[in-house]
């Protein structure tokens, strides 16, 4: 078995629940992610791959387009094991980059397109990013940092390069002062996107690829300690864990899917789930740049898509419509819940609206992501995070050191091996010897396993808020508060909100003498972390207690004073 036997006989409690055909191990090729595209144009040459509000790209003309981009990177100077960026919403460019750069045996850093100069600047840097790819609507984002990145080349799509229709309702286009579009300057190191896919021929250079070993992802990811670090997700880890996923969703049709693309391609959920996972089977990508509800429905009208994946704020967002039973969301069969909690109000609402199977999982970047999942037509568990996939292992270790594994029912710290985790972290020794040890990737989330072989979260090692899907890292925002000439210190927390299921709140101790106004640190934050990150809630105070700072005051804030 791909994973080991350590746990043997432990295996045996949650195959047992396993839904009739699913199979417990598979055979994984050694091949490149690349192939995932080539063997499906061999197969569905003419299925429609994108459906991008009504423009369509077919299997065989996306291979030609991610083909004649290749070779104009290659001219640029792209080649094996450099990192390429790529700051995209979901849109047929978004595809195409992927594959055009996993083509040349480069590695892919999508960059989260929310993230403001100070996130783009450590993640550009940290990866030596020399090409991106990079929407036109932030380029004057991008301009601001240039002398402070290496990036020589900078390839520049819009939104509209791919569109039927105009898209400014989905894709809000940010406009200047002046309320004109900013413009790109035609100069040395700047491409245009469709000039490059016209003028290039489909014959890149080949490239042989070693799976195991050659990166084909950079993935940014807290980790468990909060910093930012790129997960080296390979070639074998992506066909793997997309193989893996299929076999459980063995009830969809090769050729037949239509899947809607709403969880973004920058989140590695939305790269498995939606981008990996539809090119596997031949599905139909209809994707949307971001989610606004009402257009959504449009587009479920339109396109009656037959597979969903999700987070637990867009489900709310449609159980909650005040006109949803109007809408064709009965098209839907199947919807995976990730990235967050899923309460069973929310699931049993979204199933009796659309007759879909909603079923939940559990995954981390570090997994390339998925490694648990509730069985689809199967027996489910309420507030479980379900089995282990094919071909891999869990198991509770206590929380002390992380060696002892605890028998059925006991509470630890989750400890996953599989073919989808990730090689390492990308230039950071000491942080991969924390997270993998002995090829076991340590979770940092608490849990527990019962005699049925499902899986419990009960709660997160690390102090890690999940706010509408997205991962954010108390430190990351601490330490934008606490750089303000005002703050003495401050301390982030997650508070349970009901659509987005927690909002960052933080509270900040002022400097002796000083005031601060909740507009004031709203509008700093807002120009140093991504809007997703900044707190919705500040409760500003006077200076610390008796001169607490750290780990203590966090303990003094969130717990209370404690008793001499």
């Amino acid at each position: 078995m791909e994973a080991g036997r350590e746990t043997a006989g432990r295996e045996e409690l949650w195959r047992e629940n396993y839904e009739e055909g699913v199979r417990p191990e598979l055979n994984f090729p050694a091949t490149s992610a690349f192939s995932l595209l080539d063997r499906t144009v061999k197969r569905y040459p003419q299925r429609v791959a994108i459906n991008f509000n009504g423009a369509k790209l077919f299997y065989r003309d996306l291979l030609i387009h991610t083909n004649r981009l290749a070779t104009a990177l290659a001219v640029m100077g792209v080649k094996k094991g450099d990192r390429v960026g790529v700051i995209l919403p979901n849109c047929p460019q978004a595809v195409i980059s992927y594959f055009a750069i996993l083509r040349l045996g480069a590695a892919v850093v999508f960059i989260n397109p929310m993230h403001v100069e100070r996130e783009l600047i450590y993640q550009l840097n940290d990866a030596d990013v020399r090409v991106l790819i990079m929407i036109d609507t932030l380029y004057r984002r991008f301009s601001n940092i240039r002398d402070k990145v290496n990036v020589q080349s900078l390839v520049v799509t819009s939104i509209h390069d791919y569109l039927k229709f105009p898209y400014s309702v989905l894709y809000p286009l940010k406009r200047q002062s002046d309320g004109s579009m900013p413009e790109i300057p035609k100069r040395e190191g700047i491409y245009r996107f469709n000039q490059l896919v016209r003028g290039a021929p489909p014959s890149p250079p080949e490239v042989e690829v070693h799976p195991k070993e050659d990166p084909a992802l950079l993935m940014y990811t807290g980790g468990v300690t909060g910093t930012p670090k790129g997960a080296v997700i390979t070639h074998y880890n992506i066909v793997s864990n997309v193989m893996q996923f299929r076999e459980w969703f063995r009830a969809c049709k090769d050729g037949e899917e239509r899947v809607l693309g709403v969880v973004p391609f920058s989140h590695i959920y939305g790269l498995t789930c939606v981008l990996n996972f539809s090119v596997y089977i031949g599905a139909t990508q209809i994707l949307l740049p971001r989610f606004d509800l009402n257009q959504v429905l449009k587009i479920i009208d339109k396109t009656r898509p037959t597979f969903f994946p999700g987070v637990p704020t867009m489900y709310v967002a449609i159980n909650n419509h005040p006109h949803v039973k109007k809408h064709h969301v009965s098209s839907i069969d199947y919807c995976l819940c990730g990235a967050a909690p899923l309460p069973l109000e929310v699931q049993e609402k979204f199933e009796n609206l659309t007759g879909a199977r909603l079923v939940e999982g559990y995954g981390l970047t570090e997994a390339s992501p998925v490694t648990h999942c509730n069985p689809v037509r199967a027996r489910r568990k309420v507030g479980s995070i379900g089995l282990p996939l094919p071909n891999t292992l869990a198991k509770i270790v206590d929380l002390e050191e992380g060696k002892e594994e605890l028998e059925v029912g006991e509470v630890g710290e989750l400890v996953i091996k599989g073919p989808q985790v990730m090689k390492e972290y990308w230039n950071k020794p000491e942080e991969t010897e924390l997270t993998l040890k002995d090829g076991w990737l340590h979770t940092g989330d608490i849990a527990e396993m019962d005699r049925d072989g499902y899986f419990f979260i009960l709660n997160r090692k690390k102090d890690m808020i999940i706010s509408g899907g997205y991962n954010i890292y108390p430190r990351e925002v601490e330490e934008v508060l606490n750089r303000h000439s005002k703050v003495q210190e401050a301390v982030v927390t997650g508070v349970p909100d009901d659509y987005h299921g927690e909002v960052v709140k933080a509270y900040v101790f002022c400097k002796k003498g000083r005031k601060l106004l909740e507009d004031e640190l709203k509008d700093y934050c807002l120009n140093k972390l991504a809007r997703y990150k900044t707190p919705s809630i500040f409760e500003i105070r006077g200076e610390p207690p008796r001169r607490l700072t750290g780990p203590e005051l966090r303990r003094y804030v969130l717990e209370g004073p404690r008793e001499e």
